[in-house]
């Protein structure tokens, strides 16, 4: 299996900058440890994907960044956190919506996401986090980072993300790019992109023709002069232990642990972001309490 990364790049000198990633990998391993239906693996592969790349703007080594989507349709939501070096976890509110394909016979993850909110926070050391709140505009998840990009931050952004299945329901492709208009762009340059971005049917179809994250962006902004500057390795990866877990416990009171101990048998808890479970036997919680 190819390993999943990013590559990092600017174009037309530095008026463009742009991510591409390819993430079959790391959706591979979130559908297997939520066993997603496909058309939640679509979707939380997507959100990883482009939450992945947005981590990776971020300048702190301790920065952290969150996603969530919450909808009103059947998945619920979804919650996706990056750091900035290319570590990413996520899990799905409803990990097992079935739903008939789309009028373009696709994957219908607007229909499973439903009209809701998307709120991106970053912790990035300060006393408060930065939080952005904005409408989901299509429930697709690249236009509603488009947008949020555009709203929040206010940075003119083209995304694109897309995950394809195999007829066994595993993932066959997954990557997408993130391209944004510096504040200084010439009016050319802006109106020639729109024009590229625009021809772009499907990143699945540029990932399946055998495309890199290099070609990607050649493909999109070849004509302006792309300079990759770097190409970081992601991966799907949760710092959750029985350590964490343990004082996750202890921060509960000693009252409820007792009661757990009463009932004398073994307490299972586990991770949201990566279905990792975690057993503590009543002797166990003894230990805690001491």
């Amino acid at each position: 299996m190819t390993e999943d990364y990013i590559v990092r790049a600017t174009a037309a000198d530095s008026q463009i900058r742009a991510f591409a990633i390819t993430s079959r990998a790391l959706v591979e391993e979130a559908r297997r440890r939520h066993n997603t239906s496909p058309v939640v693996t679509a979707a939380l592969g997507r959100l990883l994907s482009g939450g992945v790349m947005m981590g990776i703007m971020m300048k702190g080594e301790e920065d952290l960044l969150t996603i969530q989507i919450k909808g009103r349709g059947p998945l619920k939501g979804m919650t996706v956190t990056a750091d900035s070096r290319g570590n990413v976890k996520g899990y799905p509110e409803v990990p097992d919506v079935i739903l008939p394909a789309n009028e373009k016979g696709k994957l219908d993850v607007a229909g499973a996401v439903g009209p809701g909110i998307l709120n991106v926070i970053k912790d990035m050391g300060l006393k408060e986090p930065y939080v952005g709140q904005t409408v989901l505009q299509t429930s697709e998840i690249a236009e509603d980072l488009t947008y949020y990009f555009a709203a929040s931050e206010q940075v003119p952004s083209a995304v694109g993300l897309g995950v394809l299945m195999e007829k066994d329901n595993t993932v066959k492709q997954a990557g997408g790019f993130i391209i944004q208009l510096m504040p200084f762009t010439e009016e050319r340059v802006i109106a020639r992109l729109e024009e590229k971005v625009a021809q772009v049917q499907s990143v699945t179809d540029l990932l399946e023709q055998g495309n890199t994250p290099e070609q990607l962006l050649e493909q999109l902004l070849g004509e302006f002069g792309v300079e990759v500057s770097e190409r970081i390795p992601v991966r799907f990866s949760c710092n959750c232990s029985k350590e964490r877990v343990t004082k996750a416990i202890i921060s509960i009171g000693v009252t409820d642990i007792q009661e757990m101990i009463d009932e004398a048998k073994p307490v299972e808890l586990h991770c949201h972001f990566c279905n990792t479970s975690y057993t503590f036997t009543p002797e166990e919680l003894k230990e805690i309490i001491k």
